[in-house]
């Protein structure tokens, strides 16, 4: 999706994620916040035609080339605009309780196992310092690796591909868990969309094989 971006629909009402995200926090993070980065990522593009045809996506992975004066919108708006996206559509209502085929294989091959991955992730989400994501990534050599980034930071603009990943700014959970982001972070796990996660797996690693 090129400029000017849209917010996304979720696909599920704000209340389906209930009881581990609460309705109103949902309405809320979607709504304001991420409305917020999708207006401010249209309003830093604005005034730039040549980067109208791109996507989110495409303009984060060229961030250090971008002009000086748009790099910081689209790094600040564009990874909240990106994030909260893929964050969106990754999220069920019910959602599967592991991944299945080539990813379930993959993260066993590189994390011992589901249960280890877990416990790794979780560890580098409620360990990064203040505003941030955690994330689990194909690295440009087309390996899992689990990571985190502070604020809006996107994996994208250090060559990587984000599949999964967990918004730990307060705005994604204080109202009900106020500040245990832990516990938060133990719900997630109830309501991730393992079949979406596979196929983006399946993408990057397509992208990344032909890229060789």
């Amino acid at each position: 999706m090129a400029y000017p971006h849209e917010l996304p629909e979720l696909g599920y009402g704000y209340d389906a994620l209930e009881p581990h995200i609460d309705a109103r926090t949902m309405e809320i993070h979607h709504s304001k916040h991420h409305n917020g980065y999708t207006n401010k990522l249209n309003k830093a593009l604005e005034s730039h035609n040549s980067l109208h045809g791109y996507s989110a996506e495409q303009l984060l992975r060229a961030l250090p080339t971008l002009p000086d004066e748009v790099r910081t919108g689209v790094r600040n708006n564009g990874g909240g605009y990106f994030n909260h996206t893929l964050f969106w559509e990754t999220l069920k209502p019910g959602g599967s309780s592991a991944p299945r085929s080539d990813l379930g294989g993959a993260i066993d091959s590189a994390f011992g196992s589901f249960d280890k991955f877990k416990e790794t992730f979780s560890g580098a989400a409620a360990g990064q310092f203040g505003s941030g994501w955690g994330w689990l990534v194909v690295d440009p050599f087309g390996n899992l690796k689990v990571t985190s980034t502070a604020n809006q930071d996107s994996p994208l603009s250090s060559g990587s591909t984000p599949i999964l990943g967990v918004d730990v700014w307060e705005h994604a959970y204080y109202l009900n868990y106020q500040n245990r982001r832990a516990d938060y972070l133990q719900a997630f796990w109830n309501v991730v969309n393992w079949d979406v996660v596979g196929q983006k797996y399946a993408d990057a690693k397509g992208g990344w094989i032909s890229s060789v």
